[in-house]
């Protein structure tokens, strides 16, 4: 039965927004230019610096893209979990409950906005540039890389979606401090983690894990050794941490549903 369901759901969504044609192309036009206000000041810094934690703009751009677009697949199928400690408060959620479907899925299918695909459009305009300039030596390995990359990233950004939002089942009103590790953690992951330092480095490269949506995959396309000293194969094991972060999202998710208890109680 689900296998229908949420086709029909997202696909009612859809057609929707397609119905109100000018209002679609101005979001997704507006969602293009907020991605691409973070890549003009990356150039700006560039414009200022030969390298930025020891990689050169086209380094740079490589995790920018990566980054982007897998923000913007997260956001996509994710970003309706912002609207959680609404439901929560309201009691919304208690009516999510009593249907025959998952609770985390049927959030995940609220509310799909297509306009969220101009950050992904707009990053993989970024990201098919970047490759070409950018010195990578093409092997079946690194070309299943870029195209795997933004995909397993997504993973990564949505399994923190998930725990982020799981912070609505305690506290009352915690919606900023989803937004500071998820959309946070989109402006960390864009640069490389040798800019930054000491515990903000460690919260969000490794504990988050941010480190692991791109910039790794970017050290295994480039060839590049870790400045930080990691061994070369943890530049490809991303895909692992992908399947242990959604993993770990998807117990931590089933713990906070199983102890929630309603508005009423």
């Amino acid at each position: 039965m689900a296998e229908r369901i949420y086709p029909a759901l997202v696909a009612a969504r859809l057609r929707g927004q397609a119905s109100y044609r000018l209002s679609f192309a101005l979001d997704l036009v507006a969602q293009v230019i907020a991605q691409s206000l973070e890549l003009v000041v990356i150039l700006v810094l560039f414009s200022r610096v030969d390298a930025l934690g020891g990689f050169s703009v086209r380094e740079v751009l490589v995790m920018y893209a990566i980054a982007g677009v897998a923000f913007g697949f997260a956001d996509l199928t994710a970003g309706q979990l912002d609207d959680l400690p609404n439901y929560v408060r309201s009691g919304t959620f208690d009516a999510i409950l009593l249907r025959p479907l998952g609770s985390l899925p049927q959030l995940m299918v609220s509310d799909i906005r297509l306009r969220r695909l101009g950050r992904v459009l707009a990053a993989l305009v970024v990201y098919g540039y970047a490759l070409a300039t950018a010195g990578v030596h093409w092997t079946p390995w690194t070309v299943l890389l870029a195209v795997t990359a933004p995909l397993v990233g997504a993973v990564i950004f949505g399994a923190i979606w998930v725990v982020a939002a799981t912070v609505s089942f305690w506290l009352v009103d915690s919606r900023e401090l989803a937004n500071s590790v998820t959309y946070g953690g989109s402006a960390f992951t864009s640069y490389p983690i040798t800019v930054f330092s000491g515990w903000l480095r460690r919260l969000f490269a490794f504990v988050v894990p941010g480190a692991f949506v791109a910039y790794y995959p970017s050290l295994a396309l480039l060839g590049r050794p870790d400045p930080l000293g990691a061994p070369g194969w943890v530049s490809w094991i991303s895909p692992l941490v992908a399947v242990a972060s959604a993993a770990v999202a998807g117990v931590l998710w089933r713990f906070a549903v199983r102890h929630y208890r309603g508005t009423g109680s």
